[in-house]
Protein backbone atom coordinates (compact mmCIF):
# COMPACT_ATOMS: atom_id res chain seq x y z
CA UNK A 1 0.00 0.00 0.00
CA UNK A 2 1.63 3.48 -1.19
CA UNK A 3 1.95 6.44 1.11
CA UNK A 4 -0.05 8.53 -0.52
CA UNK A 5 -3.04 6.08 -0.42
CA UNK A 6 -2.59 5.52 3.64
CA UNK A 7 -2.92 9.69 4.09
CA UNK A 8 -6.39 9.72 2.72
CA UNK A 9 -7.54 6.81 4.84
CA UNK A 10 -9.28 8.23 7.43
CA UNK A 11 -8.37 7.67 11.19
CA UNK A 12 -10.61 4.73 12.09
CA UNK A 13 -9.49 3.19 9.20
CA UNK A 14 -6.18 3.23 9.43
CA UNK A 15 -7.13 1.55 13.38
CA UNK A 16 -9.27 -1.30 10.95
CA UNK A 17 -6.45 -1.73 7.78
CA UNK A 18 -3.65 -2.09 10.90
CA UNK A 19 -5.58 -4.80 12.50
CA UNK A 20 -5.88 -6.69 9.28
CA UNK A 21 -2.46 -6.59 7.94
CA UNK A 22 -0.95 -7.45 11.10
CA UNK A 23 -3.42 -10.85 10.90
CA UNK A 24 -2.40 -11.09 7.56
CA UNK A 25 1.24 -11.15 8.52
CA UNK A 26 0.59 -14.36 11.25
CA UNK A 27 -1.32 -16.09 8.32
CA UNK A 28 1.95 -15.55 5.98
CA UNK A 29 4.30 -16.32 8.89
CA UNK A 30 2.68 -19.50 10.00
CA UNK A 31 2.12 -20.60 6.30
CA UNK A 32 6.12 -20.05 5.42
CA UNK A 33 6.94 -21.88 8.52
CA UNK A 34 5.08 -24.87 7.60
CA UNK A 35 5.59 -24.58 3.75
CA UNK A 36 7.96 -21.96 2.06
CA UNK A 37 5.81 -19.73 0.05
CA UNK A 38 6.24 -18.99 -3.41
CA UNK A 39 7.30 -15.28 -2.88
CA UNK A 40 8.78 -15.08 0.46
CA UNK A 41 8.94 -11.15 -0.26
CA UNK A 42 5.27 -10.79 0.71
CA UNK A 43 6.64 -11.03 4.53
CA UNK A 44 8.94 -7.69 3.82
CA UNK A 45 6.40 -6.03 1.90
CA UNK A 46 3.77 -6.87 4.66
CA UNK A 47 5.75 -5.30 7.43
CA UNK A 48 6.51 -2.21 5.42
CA UNK A 49 2.95 -1.78 4.84
CA UNK A 50 2.02 -1.75 8.58
CA UNK A 51 5.10 0.05 9.31
CA UNK A 52 3.80 2.88 7.11
CA UNK A 53 0.44 2.54 8.82
CA UNK A 54 1.96 2.98 12.36
CA UNK A 55 4.07 5.74 11.18
CA UNK A 56 0.40 7.83 10.08
CA UNK A 57 -1.50 6.88 13.00
CA UNK A 58 1.57 8.61 15.15
CA UNK A 59 1.84 11.64 12.77
CA UNK A 60 -1.90 12.22 13.15
CA UNK A 61 -1.68 11.14 17.03
CA UNK A 62 1.43 13.87 17.48
CA UNK A 63 -0.35 16.08 15.12
CA UNK A 64 -3.95 16.49 17.02
CA UNK A 65 -1.81 16.69 20.57
CA UNK A 66 0.27 19.92 19.05
CA UNK A 67 -2.93 21.56 18.34
CA UNK A 68 -4.87 20.81 21.52
CA UNK A 69 -1.54 22.28 23.26
CA UNK A 70 -1.86 25.50 20.67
Amino acid sequence: MKQEVIKELSTADLIDRLEEEKKHLIRLRINHAVSPLENPHQITENKKTIARLKTELHRRKTEESNNKES
